[in-house]
């Protein structure tokens, strides 16, 4: 079945006519973009946030769906968007314009500069907030956002600083996050966070500012090749020559970073172009028709029918979920209501599912639960959503999962196949996936009973739980996180750097929704902690957001913390302080004999002082600050934290001697996995 449109709604053209597929019964989805013989225009289902007239798939009602159709000849601000009710056969299209229409601070046929066309760019792109440290090469893209009166920038203390700032802001919030940065030095400092940005999936545009065009490849002063340096650590990227090309790259920069397997899309713009005058035409068509192209479809009703035969089938099923869960939170738990199937997450995938609900089996893998690696070391059927089968997660690929069959949904048909070979694949939208999925089994009346398996697993909880050893002075780093879970009830935004605070923080804080957890998954950057929670304070204010952070990782970017008292942003952070770099000496620990090469972090002259003294920073910083090392004084300590308004630093110090545990040796498998208290401190 197709919906058809014969009525005429851009004036180019008497009539046309658009097919939609219908691939699951009472449900329509957009499939793609036509032209209507003399321009360009895109549908888009209504949903709630402003697609600025690009579209992303979405399954939608057909007992009144609503679309929204953009003329690209017309300027936005006119009366080129229209919303229209589709009946089962036939879109009416009534010619009226959407309110809220994007007005210009220009006239329609007034010049400026390209630097001022960029900024209204994002304008209509919905930004409100950029992460911009301004260069040479940037400066009139500063000019042009003091005459905005739309977008705030934050002002980073560094351009690394700034980039995992928009992380986190993307990741808290799912918008796409904007980071700025001069060319040279400026632009190569973005770099760690663009990989960063592309292991994790994270959506951002960066814009660098570059030499003017005339200077490029001459190694004229702060000119680097950034497009070239970043090609292979970017989704795309743009160098822009034309002045003209500036609304179109930039509505293409925010397509390509939202949509498909998100990512960071760079545009570097050279100072002359920034500089030059025109008169910009905003409805340019986006020129990404292979990419599109290659979008994933919606599943079909056979594909699904047979992912819903293979869980009939099975006795010991478990939903092993990823980051690329991110959107489908609601889904997953109605099909977990639906099934009964147990719950796994990967690192990334942590709050998709609430840690709290007694069919969640925390997270898998190198640090994960012994119950959670047990349930994939034992099931019969394991169904992969959103994730890739990471090194982290599998060990040794051949004994991962070895006795089930593997179904494997993600987006990203790259990652079919590529560590681990389904028997049942399917790339398309986890969430779309999960929606046909959840009406076939409602429409069907099926019922499951999983609950031997449940209670199997339930045993595997009691005798292997989470456990660390109890001092009756010193704080462990796993009761700190738990003290603070205690008090915030959970309620709280978590940012972490990178190392054994990390791992602790994923496996003692309960996340129970998505978006609460922020850290450095593929490419473990130490120092992402502080800049991402700012990020996330910036987007998310009233919120309590946590940077819990580990000494070595902290002092990355501890520059930030300036930005943070500038900025009045209320980030709590906590500090794990072990003087040592404590991932890396648990692995001296565990495979060096114990020998210390270059991990311990303090002053080797006076053993006994903390160094370096993080209060005296917090205090230059005009950030109140406090240290705990009693246990007796933790909670009322982090009581404080919470309390004091605005930022605060709380230094807890820990023992370094203490291991992250569970573990799986890298490269090693189930049987191999090292608990609390087996006797083993060597593998």
């Amino acid at each position: 079945m197709a919906l058809t449109m014969s009525q005429a709604f851009c004036g180019h053209a008497s009539s046309s006519q658009i097919s939609y597929i219908v691939s699951v019964a009472s449900q329509v989805t957009i499939s793609g973009e036509q032209h209507c013989g003399k321009c360009f225009f895109s549908a888009v289902p209504c949903v709630p946030r402003d697609f600025h007239g690009t579209w992303n798939p979405r399954y939608i009602s057909i007992e009144k769906p609503q679309f929204r159709f953009r003329c690209a000849l017309k300027d936005p601000a006119e009366s080129n968007f229209f919303t229209a009710t589709a009946n089962v056969q036939t879109l009416e299209l009534p010619l009226a314009p959407e309110k809220g229409a994007f007005k210009s601070r220009f006239a329609d046929d007034e010049p400026r500069k390209g630097s001022d066309i960029l900024v209204e760019a994002l304008e209509r792109e919905g930004v409100t907030d950029v992460f911009a440290y301004p260069g040479g090469a940037s400066m009139e893209i500063h000019q042009a956002l003091t005459r905005s009166n739309t977008i705030r920038n934050v002002l980073c203390r560094h351009e690394q600083g700034e980039v995992f700032a928009a992380e986190g802001y993307a990741r808290a919030s799912g918008k796409v996050g904007v980071c700025i940065a001069t060319s040279g030095p400026g632009a190569t400092n973005l770099v760690t966070g663009l990989a960063d940005a592309l292991l994790d999936s994270t959506p951002i545009v960066a814009i660098t500012g570059q030499v003017p065009r005339r200077m490029i490849g001459t190694d004229a002063f702060q000119e680097t090749p950034i497009v070239e340096v970043t090609r292979s650590i970017t989704k795309h990227n743009y160098l822009i020559l034309n002045i003209e090309d500036i609304p179109r790259v930039i509505r293409e920069a925010f397509f390509l970073a939202a949509s498909g397997r998100p990512g960071p899309v760079l545009v570097d713009i050279p100072k002359d172009v920034q500089q030059q005058m025109s008169i910009p035409d905003w409805g340019q068509p986006m020129k990404l028709h292979g990419y599109l192209e290659r979008l994933p479809k919606p599943p079909l009703f056979s594909q699904l029918e047979q992912i819903i035969r293979l869980i009939v089938g099975s006795r010991r099923p478990v939903i092993y979920c990823g980051g690329g869960c991110m959107n489908s939170s609601k889904e997953l738990r109605e099909f977990v209501d639906l099934t009964g199937i147990p719950v796994t997450t990967t690192f990334m995938g942590l709050g998709v599912f609430p840690s709290s609900d007694d069919r969640c089996l925390r997270m898998l893998g190198m640090h994960g639960t012994v119950y959670a690696n047990y349930s994939v070391d034992k099931a019969d059927l394991l169904l992969a959503f959103g994730v890739r089968f990471d090194d982290r997660v599998t060990g040794k690929l051949e004994t991962f999962a070895s006795r089930a069959s593997i179904v494997h949904i993600d987006l990203d048909p790259a990652e079919i196949g590529k560590n681990k070979q389904p028997h049942v694949s399917l790339c398309a939208d986890v969430q779309l996936a999960l929606q046909g999925i959840n009406h076939l089994i409602k429409s069907q009346n099926l019922s499951f009973d999983f609950s031997a398996w449940m209670k199997e697993l339930n045993e595997q909880k009691t005798k292997w739980p989470l456990s660390y050893p109890q001092d009756e002075d010193f704080i462990s780093p796993q009761e700190a996180i738990e003290v603070l879970y205690d008090v915030t009830q959970g309620n709280a935004i978590i940012a972490t750097g990178v190392g054994q605070h990390q791992m602790w923080a994923a496996q003692w804080f309960k996340y129970d929704k998505p978006r609460q957890w922020l850290s450095s998954g593929g490419l473990g950057s130490m120092g992402f902690g502080l800049p991402a929670a700012l990020g996330a304070a910036v987007t998310n204010p009233g919120v309590p957001v946590v940077d819990i952070d580990g000494d070595g990782s902290f002092l990355m970017n501890v520059q930030e913390l300036a930005t943070i008292c500038v900025e009045q942003l209320p980030v709590k952070i906590m500090i794990l302080n072990n003087q040592h770099l404590g991932m890396v000496v648990q692995w001296e620990d565990r495979f060096y004999k114990g020998n210390r090469a270059h991990t311990y972090l303090g002053d080797p002259r006076n053993e006994e002082a903390i160094f370096p003294d993080f209060l005296k920073m917090a205090e230059g910083c005009k950030i109140p600050s406090a240290r705990v090392k009693r246990k007796s004084d933790l909670r009322s300590a982090i009581e404080l934290m919470l309390e004091t308004p605005g930022p605060y630093l709380l230094d807890v110090i820990v023992p370094h001697q203490e291991h992250v545990l569970p573990m799986i040796p890298s490269g090693g498998s189930f049987n191999d996995i090292i608990t609390e208290g087996d006797g083993r401190r060597i593998y």
